[in-house]
């Protein structure tokens, strides 16, 4: 499969265009030439040269992360960046980032897979960000403790993920932004839900979630947007039958 074709299979469900202008992200082919075969795609969440690197070990051929290197103002291609730069030239490994599109993917995305982990019902949007809706909230069949819920989602609790346990321990309702959301709290206050997940912590929104009775579940920036990433790799699997690998390189954060 060409990179180009392989380009406009993910805009025929991203919605790249829609969020040109609006997502500070490159979106779309950052590194790599168009009219190059690929066979191999490594999937991760971070651009880096940790995951560059291991990408090259398991003889990757495009690197698909939700994270790019490019974020809206021109840098020098100097020092790490250069060094960066260089493992993915070098090696002849195209990089491929999406960001906004994929965390508000309704199927795909990473808030859609966190609320299908949760079992959420009546889903609707959640999280206003500039006209469009990035997260997902919905209502739990039955009402669950707070602290099973952290097990359902992560299979227990982990040194990055953290806990504002000040609204009811039996929660219902859920409202779910990935990455770094803490501010958007606000919003889940204003539809007085039980719990609001997001990835990174906060000290600002501690008063304000304290007085207002929410609970805030902080998952870790990398640990909540490992679910989308994951996602598209199988969706690569199965319908482009192309060869995939996940690379894991937890942050802690």
């Amino acid at each position: 499969m060409l990179i180009n074709d392989f380009d406009k299979w993910c805009r025929s469900f991203l919605d790249i265009e829609l969020m040109e202008g609006r997502d500070y992200s490159l979106n779309g082919l950052q590194v790599g030439q168009e009219d190059r075969t690929i066979g191999k795609v490594a999937f991760a969440v971070d651009a880096c040269r940790e995951t560059f690197e291991k990408a090259v070990e398991e003889k990757a051929d495009l690197l698909f992360v939700h994270h790019g290197l490019f974020w809206g103002k021109p840098f020098a291609i100097t020092g790490p960046q250069y060094k960066r730069m260089d493992v993915l030239l070098q090696n002849n490994l195209a990089l491929y980032a999406v960001h906004l599109p994929l965390d508000m993917h309704p199927q795909l995305g990473n808030n859609a897979v966190i609320a299908d982990i949760l079992g959420l019902e009546n889903k609707d949007g959640f999280g206003d960000y500039k006209g469009t809706k990035i997260g997902i909230k919905g209502m739990l069949p039955s009402p669950v403790k707070r602290d099973d819920l952290v097990i359902r989602l992560f299979g227990g609790w982990d040194p990055s993920i953290r806990m504002l346990p000040f609204g009811p321990e039996m929660v219902s309702t859920v409202g779910i932004i990935s990455g770094g959301a803490p501010k958007e709290v606000e919003e889940a206050i204003a539809l007085e839900l039980d719990l609001y997940i997001t990835g990174d912590a906060a000290h600002t929104v501690y008063h304000q979630s304290l007085e207002a009775g929410i609970n805030v579940l902080f998952g870790g920036h990398y640990m909540t947007e490992t679910t989308g990433v994951k996602a598209v790799m199988e969706k690569v699997r199965k319908e482009l039958g192309l060869e995939t690998v996940f690379i894991d390189v937890p942050t802690g954060l």
